[in-house]
């Protein structure tokens, strides 16, 4: 693992990454155990645009054009769509373009093809989890910059590397956070930085997290993840939702996001 004194940024040696092909293909999906069929991506994802739609908010979609960056089956992009005027798909993994085609989005493999057609058009850019994967992630923010419209934002989250857990867990928590398919590692200054070298600045950042007590409470015990799982006594919703916020507040959450304008 290497750091960057200068920016902050954190980036897994070369040698124990995946290959950029592994995105092209079944492959990523597969490493992951998940679906690789777009309706088994539906079932498994969906949920998880309920925590991407609340960081819109206020936002408006209504009217505007759409693109979502690395959108794998456009789970996100079936959320808003009634909204949108227009709605631009771009994923590298094939298999999913012909269903994306089929719900009439316009489908991209790469930033740079959308913006040899859409340079200038987009009002609203999205890329969830997906910057800590490429190999230069100046380079794919001044891609996604260069789409958007005047006044045009862009939504990115990562995972924040100042997790609560890598505190807490010191000796068990790295190995499960660093992994061969993330490339890079933020937090909110490191971000920033990069943002200003793509041409971008951070209008807002927000830092979230997504698990309830219960999952740092099994990590303590076991040494393992644990999901969701709720513990006895340790399930109340309001426990948990004081628990998030707590890690929120202190910027200890699990995932960051950032909106971002042209500087």
């Amino acid at each position: 693992m290497g750091h960057c004194d200068r920016c902050g940024v954190e980036r897994l040696a070369e040698t124990y990454c995946r290959h950029d092909e592994i995105y092209v293909s079944s492959e990523y999906r597969s490493l992951l155990d998940d679906a690789t069929d777009a309706a088994g991506f539906f079932a498994e994802h969906d949920i998880s645009q309920l925590q991407n739609l609340s960081v819109l908010w206020p936002n408006s979609l209504r009217g505007k054009v759409v693109a979502d960056i690395g959108c794998a089956a456009g789970s996100f992009l079936d959320h808003v769509r009634g909204l949108a005027a227009e709605t631009i798909a771009v994923e590298p993994c094939a298999d999913y373009h012909q269903s994306l085609r089929q719900r009439a989005y316009k489908v991209h493999s790469l930033t740079r093809d959308a913006v040899q057609s859409d340079a200038g058009r987009v009002d609203f850019a999205f890329s969830f989890s997906v910057i800590e994967h490429v190999g230069n992630p100046r380079a794919f923010l001044a891609e996604i910059a260069a789409l958007l419209a005047p006044g045009g934002q862009l939504l990115v989250s990562t995972p924040n590397r100042r997790d609560a857990l890598m505190t807490l867990l010191p000796a068990d928590y790295p190995s499960f956070f660093y992994r061969s398919v993330h490339r890079w590692y933020f937090d909110v200054e490191s971000f920033s930085r990069c943002a200003a070298a793509a041409g971008l600045s951070v209008t807002e950042s927000r830092c979230v997290h997504r698990f309830g007590l219960s999952n740092a409470m099994i990590w303590l015990r076991d040494r393992r993840p644990g999901g969701k799982t709720a513990l006895p006594n340790l399930d109340s919703p309001l426990l948990d939702q004081f628990w998030k916020s707590y890690l929120e507040q202190g910027g200890v959450g699990d995932y960051l996001y950032f909106w971002l304008q042209r500087a």
